[in-house]
């Protein structure tokens, strides 16, 4: 799944940094800071897949060589804390080829170049060997001062500023995660960027009607595994390839990270599912069915795509399957579809007149799902709430409650038996802190 990420930092003396030392790491180059007197070379830095400039039209040809570029930069300035760059750091989407990824980040940086005039050094950057291998990302370097035909002129006020900075970004922002949905679509991507906050989009997708939607955004951002963790991990996933196990975190960071995803992929799953159901009821309503039939139709069509999922390998885990049996999906279903089919029915209800009592057709509907779900689920308790009384939150929360217990219980298990290899872990990281030579 693509992920979102921009960030926006600055160069500044006050911190001991300098834009020339910046420029050289980022680009995995040597330059000469004339302002400090000394060489910064990062020519033996691993990880740098381009790097390149781009800059106005009317800029002086100078201003493509990079050491020239940011050691005109760290003379125009002259205080002492000065902020000498910024830098905008984005995530790429691993989905894309290398190609698409330059496109991408060379298409922002033209418009950053454009829209304030500034030069701009970028430097695309592969994963890190020890770090999440989708992890491909750009340190894009701008200059804080307008390049013209004569060089380094204004400061770009409207970042500088309180009141214009923040706004000004988040526009930039936006137009990121734009780009970046542009570039997966040329390239046949269904996936899709948001940059707004999860509990943002979730309000927009209430406010629009999305139930399911807003559950499936109503979650706890997936924490970051950091490098040892990743390494780590791994290393156990390709022990278990070689093993022919299945591969189980060793980390609680991984374990995690494997939680999160596993429900996410449940939701998206449950999503889909609903969604194909939605079409179904609308069209069978459209070719005359009624609405038991349309219903059992729809049914019928998420519980096809189910075992086709699984047929194809694209089931979401053999730990959630039992939540994406037929006969607990179709409880669900039966109530999303009776809801989303409302406005049809009072359309329907117009053009041939009034139709069965609503309440007769989910007793009919409940009878015939009923016979069914009773094989596969326990009878339901008489004094607890029907299915069409319970809100899908609390259906889905059911779910993925008994699916985070059972993740729990094996959690605790696990991390019994890796006591001791955190143990030794613990022991050659210290070895590592005082320079002895180590190896996991």
């Amino acid at each position: 799944m693509a992920s979102y990420h921009l960030s926006v930092k600055t160069i500044k003396r006050s911190a001991g940094r300098s834009a020339t030392a910046a420029a050289a790491y980022r680009a995995g180059c040597e330059i000469a800071c004339e302002r400090e007197g000394r060489v910064h070379d990062y020519s033996r830095k691993a990880g740098v897949e381009e790097a390149f400039i781009l800059a106005p039209d009317d800029a002086p040809d100078w201003t493509r060589d990079r050491q020239a570029l940011w050691n005109a930069a760290e003379a125009r300035e002259t205080r002492s804390n000065s902020v000498t760059a910024r830098e905008w750091e984005l995530a790429l989407p691993a989905e894309l080829d290398a190609a698409g990824r330059r496109l991408l980040v060379a298409g922002f940086a033209t418009e950053l170049v454009s829209r304030y005039g500034v030069a701009a050094d970028v430097a695309i950057h592969a994963p890190h060997r020890d770090g999440d291998q989708r992890n491909h990302h750009a340190h894009v370097l701008t200059t804080t001062r307008v390049l013209t035909a004569e060089g380094l002129t204004d400061k770009t006020r409207v970042l500088d500023a309180k009141a214009t900075g923040g706004p000004e970004i988040e526009v930039m922002r936006a137009r990121w995660a734009e780009l970046q949905n542009a570039a997966l679509e040329r390239q046949g991507h269904e996936i899709r960027v948001d940059h707004r906050s999860l509990a943002v989009q979730r309000e927009a997708a209430l406010a629009q009607g999305d139930e399911l939607k807003a559950e499936e955004l109503d979650r706890v951002p997936e924490p970051k595994l950091g490098p040892a963790a990743s390494a780590i991990e791994r290393r156990e996933a390709r022990a278990a390839e070689l093993e022919g196990r299945e591969y189980a975190p060793v980390t609680e960071r991984g374990a995690g990270v494997q939680t999160a995803r596993q429900e996410r992929a449940l939701m998206a799953e449950l999503r889909a599912r609903v969604e194909l159901a939605r079409e179904t009821y609308a069209h069978a309503r459209e070719e005359g069915a009624d609405r038991v039939t349309a219903g059992l139709a729809a049914l019928r069509a998420a519980a096809q795509k189910h075992a086709i999922d699984r047929e194809h390998g694209e089931e979401v885990s053999s730990e959630h399957a039992s939540a994406l049996e037929t006969g607990s999906i179709r409880e669900r279903l039966a109530h999303i579809l009776d809801r989303g089919s409302e406005r049809r029915e009072a359309e329907v209800a117009q053009e041939t007149g009034p139709g069965p009592e609503p309440d007769d057709i989910r007793a009919q509907l409940g009878r015939i799902l009923g016979r069914e779900v009773e094989q596969a689920e326990p009878e339901a308790d008489a004094s607890a709430p029907a299915p069409e009384a319970r809100s899908i939150r609390d259906r889905l929360q059911a779910v993925l409650a008994q699916t985070k217990q059972v993740t729990r219980d094996e959690h605790e298990q696990e991390k019994e038996e890796r006591e001791p290899k955190r143990d030794r872990v613990r022991e050659r990281r210290k070895d590592r802190d005082r320079g002895d030579d180590y190896e996991l």
